[in-house]
């Protein structure tokens, strides 16, 4: 409706990322600018550009403050992530939009809408972009599979869906990842590229813990060889945290210690 009215005011989208903020106001700048003058009319900034004030007072004012000639309507100004921006800039940014409201319009992206400060918050429309539900992702997610031709099982997807959590942009990475590492997309390898533990093994490991005896629930089942070079690991693990070593770095290399073993035992099995 405001496009259609040409009545569009200053906007602020916030949500969780991969919900469709960007996507959506780039629709809208391409149904009020055609091609040709599309880069003369919109001017976007992302994630990659520098976000003090030094762009506010330069390629912002610039382009905000430069009339169009022989064109009727305003310029819009896209900025992504805008809750990255400096207390400053923003402050800068305020007496631009107020400065140039006449001839330009402001669209601010953001994740966090309270790291922008009032005085922004009440100069725009703002809109907010809840996670997306499976019924709005599944169709993308269908046409994505269809156009590539990747080979998917139905559980694979719902794996995708589950762990996507609503991020479209996250479920489409997942996607893409999983084909190339593996080829065909199953539960279990969507659970192995990003990392996250199998259903079935947590299943095993409450199924143990309730059930088992507990001793048998943490003994570690690996070979004398292996079971003493992770016993040297962690002695030198203890000895550098006695030293004062940094805590998270001696819990990274725990981690790594029983990620070796790990791929050992993976690899002898």
């Amino acid at each position: 409706k405001f496009i259609s009215e040409e009545r569009l005011p200053h906007l602020l989208f916030y949500g969780p990322p991969g919900t469709g903020k960007t996507s959506t106001i780039l629709a809208c700048a391409k149904q009020l600018y055609k091609d040709k003058e599309f880069n003369s009319m919109v001017l976007e900034l992302n994630a990659s550009d520098d976000r003090g004030i030094d762009v506010v007072r330069g390629p912002i004012l610039s382009f905000a403050s430069t009339r169009t000639i022989f064109k009727k309507g305003f310029k819009l100004v896209i900025l992504d992530e805008a809750d990255a921006m400096t207390q400053d800039a923003q402050n800068a940014l305020r007496r631009v939009i107020e400065k140039f409201t006449e001839n330009t319009r402001f669209c601010l992206i953001c994740n966090y809408l309270s790291k922008i400060i009032p005085a922004l918050q009440s100069r725009c429309t703002r809109f907010r972009f809840g996670p997306l539900s499976q019924s709005q992702m599944i169709p993308r997610l269908e046409h994505v599979i269809q156009q590539e031709s990747i080979d998917i099982t139905p559980d694979g997807m719902k794996a995708i869906v589950t762990l996507s959590t609503g991020d479209m942009r996250r479920s489409l990475n997942i996607l893409q990842s999983t084909h190339m590492a593996y080829g065909k997309v199953t539960e279990e390898m969507v659970y192995t590229c990003t990392g996250h533990p199998l259903r079935s093994d947590i299943a095993n490991i409450l199924d143990w813990a309730l059930n088992k005896d507990f001793t048998t629930a943490y003994k570690l089942d690996f070979p004398p060889s292996i079971r003493m070079g992770l016993l040297i690991k962690l002695a030198d693990i203890e000895y550098r945290l006695a030293s004062g070593t940094n805590e998270k770095i001696q819990l990274s290399s725990m981690i790594a210690a029983f990620q070796a073993v790990r791929d050992i035992v993976v690899s002898d099995g």
